[in-house]
């Protein structure tokens, strides 16, 4: 009989820490968490303001170097990889959503789309941030400049960025943060269909208890410590 391997986690935290210094001490911001996320889970960080969910997040996409524990992320162990290794692998396996969008002002939506492509070496960079614009509803808008478009519209233009190059790992930090509530929604129906659609692992920052319902797990971060983990039932948006 063949034994059938388990696909390894896309997440492995194992007490991870993080001490910044500063004129008053050493300010602990992350205080030994343990963390993992399997292959195609949705996973909502909630907690007060200053918990350390943007913190864990930065962790997460190798943007903040820990100060101990082992981390372990869409197939690499990020402790020991110089910054270049960590960008080109940020690259190739890691989307990141923000709550203002960073979209490049003196390109179209088309541009800001295609640059991580075309810096990835990819040569249809065109064609996939087209086929990337198309997905959020954008096709109309891609010649248009950030300040040309609505909020809503960059940060489906932000989307459409993380997602074209089919990251294993979709990280998004209060997605909504920035916008009204039903353009909000949108976004975020956006954003789990396109995490389904790629089978990649949807890991997202909220202060919406509704929105992270809709995940498998939340986890709950008090003064930089996990202090539980929730299983969710899934809601399916109507």
């Amino acid at each position: 009989m063949a034994i059938v391997k388990a696909n390894p986690p896309v997440v492995e935290l194992q007490d991870v820490r993080l001490t910044l210094a500063s004129t008053a001490g050493p300010v602990n911001i992350l205080r030994g968490i343990d963390l993992t996320v399997q292959a195609g889970e949705r996973i909502g960080i909630v907690g007060p303001s200053g918990s350390g969910k943007s913190t864990l997040l930065a962790v997460l996409a190798g943007l903040e170097r820990v100060s101990g524990g082992r981390v372990h992320v869409a197939g690499a162990d990020l402790n020991d990889m110089s910054e270049d290794k960590l960008a080109l692998w940020r690259r190739n396996r890691v989307g990141i959503v923000f709550q203002s969008f960073h979209l490049i002002p003196t390109m179209t939506a088309l541009e800001n789309v295609a640059v991580p492509l075309e810096l990835a070496g990819a040569s249809d960079a065109t064609e996939r941030a087209r086929a990337a614009l198309q997905q959020v509803g954008l096709s109309h808008r891609e010649d248009h400049y950030p300040m040309q478009l609505s909020g809503g519209e960059q940060q489906r233009v932000a989307l459409a960025r993380a997602v074209a190059p089919k990251p294993a790992l979709l990280l998004a930090d209060e997605p909504t943060g920035n916008l009204d509530g039903t353009t909000g929604h949108a976004i975020i129906d956006l954003m789990f269909g396109e995490a389904a659609r790629l089978a990649s692992t949807l890991i997202l920052i909220t202060h919406d208890e509704t929105l992270a319902a809709r995940c498998d797990h939340v986890v709950r971060i008090e003064d930089g410590r996990i202090k539980t983990i929730e299983p969710q039932r899934r809601v399916v948006a109507v």
